[in-house]
């Protein structure tokens, strides 16, 4: 069965750090590309990340540059997604997702690609 588990989130003060990690079971992630969606309250789910878990090569959202770092651990078979200077707007529930074109990361981050989901991970950044 494949699956993929976030864990990680949790409530943060602004300007805090979170790592979220996603764990992937029932497949390896070599090969995949690997996004990473947020959902805040009220909004659409966006694409914030993704890796190539191929040659390591990642994508940003703009807003998220410079803040957040994907990165991957194959012994693990696990990619996270390390988050920096929080904002109270990075606040969603983060997912993970999985893709076996592992070349789409390099071309576009659309949640309508992606046809295995985690279950998501909260992310709460408020003082």
């Amino acid at each position: 069965q494949l699956q993929l588990v976030e864990s990680g989130g949790g409530l943060v003060q602004p300007g805090g750090s979170l790592r979220l990690s996603c764990a992937a079971s029932g497949f390896t992630l070599d090969g995949n590309a690997i996004g990473w969606f947020r959902q805040a309250p009220g909004k659409e789910r966006e694409g914030v990340s993704c890796i190539s878990s191929s040659d390591g090569r990642a994508y940003y959202k703009d807003s998220v540059k410079g803040r957040f770092t994907i990165s991957r651990d194959t012994s693990k078979n696990t990619v996270y997604l390390h988050m920096n200077s929080l904002k109270p707007e990075d606040t969603a529930v983060y997912y993970c997702a999985a893709d076996p074109r592992p070349w789409l990361c390099s071309v576009r981050l659309y949640q309508t690609d992606y046809n295995h989901w985690g279950q998501g991970t909260q992310v709460t950044v408020s003082s």
